[in-house]
């Protein structure tokens, strides 16, 4: 429990900063990080990790980046997550691209549950937002789906001028796969010039232009995962839809349950907060757990009642290299 009593059981576990995509959201323009020097914690320290994580009362871990499907150890550190006592579940937000060929292994592995990045259907505006190919992310989830996940959700972030009107297609998508779609408010996570009047557009506008359509029915007691989403079911799709409002829900902190381990071995009580801790050289000097501990424990204390994205935020350093 933090200092303002919520219960932080979540971890998210960065396991690499590169990535296979370049989303306008998440990496600036001609950002070139990852061609320094790799510095990653290794398996073993990620481990050590969720070892000392579960043994505090964390049970719900979640492997992101970048994109962590191009960490070529991936499937190892989920089989050895999900040994450690205490780990009721590890899962896996991905851009899908490189799903395909990894879903089973990586389900027979242990992972139980991944939440895909869907920007869009067209092909032309995924590439625009991405780069990247969506016939690629669509054999991803056909293979996620054949997997036999426990769950595999849908993530779409809303940007005005760009994807709005792929918001009824991934509606309509998702419920003919029976896949929960959460619609996430864009926020400065990469520069501050990447939110704009221009380019933002909110949960409450898209609640409506979904509403010109279908009848949203509110879910109060729906609980998919441990994120912060608030759900509705489309009366006639049947589409289950879950509205995330990063920027205009002022209550959006209040349950916040989640601390980062960024891919170079930061610990980060909040995204929208520039507070770290370094464990890297920690794990490095052969620490024992309980010095690891400590860290984790002054992390806690730490967090803040709630992020600063609304007020001029300026990152440190982009999503990619935090953590998603």
């Amino acid at each position: 429990m933090d200092t303002f009593g919520r219960i932080v059981d979540y971890l998210r576990i960065s396991v690499t900063d590169r990535c296979n995509e370049r989303c306008v959201y998440c990496m600036p323009e001609g950002y070139k990080g990852w061609e320094q020097k790799a510095d990653h914690l290794t398996a073993e320290e990620i481990v050590q990790v969720v070892r000392v994580a579960a043994g505090m009362g964390f049970r719900k871990f979640r492997l992101t980046g970048g994109e962590p499907l191009v960490r070529r150890d991936l499937q190892e550190i989920v089989q050895a997550i999900t040994k450690i006592p205490g780990v009721a579940c590890v899962g896996l937000s991905t851009n899908g691209t490189k799903l395909a060929g990894l879903a089973q292994p990586l389900r027979d592995a242990g992972l139980r549950t991944v939440n895909i990045s869907l920007d869009a259907l067209d092909a032309a505006i995924y590439h625009r937002v991405t780069g990247g190919r969506v016939a690629d992310v669509l054999a991803g989830i056909r293979a996620a789906l054949a997997a036999g996940f426990e769950r595999v959700k849908l993530n779409a972030v809303l940007m005005r001028g760009v994807n709005e009107q792929e918001l009824w297609p991934l509606v309509l998508f998702a419920a003919e796969h029976g896949l929960p779609l959460r619609l996430i408010e864009l926020m400065p996570v990469t520069t501050t010039e990447v939110l704009t009047e221009g380019n933002f557009f909110s949960v409450a506008e898209a609640m409506e232009l979904l509403a010109e359509r279908d009848e949203l029915l509110a879910q109060p007691r729906a609980q998919i995962g441990w994120g912060p989403a608030k759900y509705y079911r489309l009366r006639h799709t049947g589409a289950l839809v879950g509205f995330i409002g990063g920027m205009t829900d002022l209550h959006f902190c209040e349950s916040c349950n989640k601390m980062r381990l960024t891919a170079d071995g930061k610990i980060r009580p909040c995204l929208g907060d520039h507070g770290e801790l370094d464990l890297r050289e920690m794990l490095r000097g052969s620490k024992p757990d309980e010095a690891v501990r400590e860290v984790l424990e002054t992390a806690l204390a730490r967090k803040p009642l709630g992020h600063s994205f609304r007020d001029q935020f300026k990152p440190c350093r982009p999503m990619t290299a935090i953590g998603g």
